[in-house]
């Protein structure tokens, strides 16, 4: 029997990330939290993941954004977030284009100024500030994960490119940092391909070499990014600018510098002692777009091996609407059929409250 099966879409990009909102026709997903239900997908039901992210319906570089009721009363939706390395369970320029389309879709009423609510994402409830102006979304300023340094100036031989000098950051999924000078790179947009097939080499060489554990969630995987780093200028007194590139593996150059990745060059920085609480880098794509990030504090987190030094920040950027589409998935059509959707997909999709 033909079944057809559809999911609403709000197609969004912040720094040129696209980020597909799924705003309806998913059904209630088992799980007594957001991350709970971020876990149910990633083991059981990662078919959703590849409708979206695969062609013909889409391409690794997108990410996707599933809007969920939150399982805290506090947060006006829940969201969980899924690209071509899997299920993170925080991205910066994802929160910005969620935090966008709740208030676009009318899940949060779009008032004129400076507006306060709370998302909840798999890493926890997020505090977002949005700034309206005439109407329009002007930007959105997210709390980054708490980030912290891994390993500093550690060594790593790759075929090829010789012996490689890399740090280790925590910002809501680990990051190699390298030094894109070191490596000949300018972060031009004409360099994309030889930065994705570098970066490729690098990750590969510190997967096969060593694993990475959160200081308190643990074993959350191999290491999926590698962030370019240029060289820092200073605009003002606290305030820094370098030209970035983050890469996802495998294969994936953001059109952003991303959220994380400029979250993990703060940590670096505090790290390295050269920046303090009300300080902000702004990082800049290979397309010139830009995310500003904030050192907002520093705490110290206890674990079983020591404590370990964070560091509190915000991330501010725009996110664009760029469609409002409705994908169709016909049990017929042989690019799709081997997908098993059933389990998430139906009429009894899940509604959000409206605030």
């Amino acid at each position: 029997m033909n079944r057809q099966l559809s999911l609403q879409l709000m197609d969004t990009h912040a720094g040129g990330d696209v980020s597909r909102i799924v705003t309806g026709g998913v059904k209630p997903l088992p799980g007594a939290t957001v991350r709970a239900q971020m876990e149910y997908l990633r083991d059981e039901a990662d078919d959703l993941r590849r409708l979206l992210l695969e062609e013909p319906n889409g391409i690794p570089e997108m990410s996707v954004d599933l809007l969920v009721p939150a399982s805290d009363e506090r947060a006006v939706a829940g969201y969980i977030i899924m690209e071509v390395m899997g299920y993170p369970i925080y991205s910066g320029s994802n929160t910005i284009c969620t935090a966008t389309a709740v208030l676009e879709a009318g899940i949060v009423e779009k008032r004129e100024g400076t507006q306060r609510f709370m998302l909840e994402a798999p890493a926890g409830l997020v505090q977002i500030e949005a700034q309206v102006v005439n109407g329009v979304v002007e930007a959105i300023t997210c709390e980054g994960l708490p980030s912290y340094i891994d390993t500093y100036q550690a060594s790593v031989s790759v075929p090829g490119l010789g012996d490689i000098t890399y740090s280790i950051a925590y910002s809501g999924g680990f990051y190699a940092l390298v030094d894109a000078g070191e490596l000949g790179f300018e972060l031009v947009a004409s360099e994309e391909r030889q930065l994705a097939d570098t970066a490729h080499q690098i990750v590969e060489a510190i997967r096969a070499s060593r694993q990475f554990s959160h200081y308190s969630l643990g074993d959350v995987g191999p290491l999926p990014f590698l962030h370019f780093m240029g060289p820092e200028e200073t605009v003002e007194p606290g305030f820094y600018r370098s030209r970035s590139a983050t890469y996802v593996h495998p294969g994936v150059i953001c059109r952003s510098t991303t959220g994380t990745g400029t979250s993990a060059r703060l940590a670096l920085m505090n790290h390295e002692k050269r920046i303090e609480p009300g300080d902000r880098l702004e990082t800049v794509s290979l397309r010139n777009t830009r995310f500003i990030g904030e050192f907002t504090g520093r705490a110290r987190m206890e674990n079983d091996t020591g404590d370990v030094d964070v560091v509190n920040n915000t991330i501010t950027g725009r996110s664009y609407v760029i469609a409002h589409s409705e994908i169709i998935a016909n049990s017929e059509d042989p690019i799709v059929a081997h997908l098993q959707l059933d389990a998430v997909l139906g009429q009894e999709a899940v509604g959000l409250k409206r605030s």
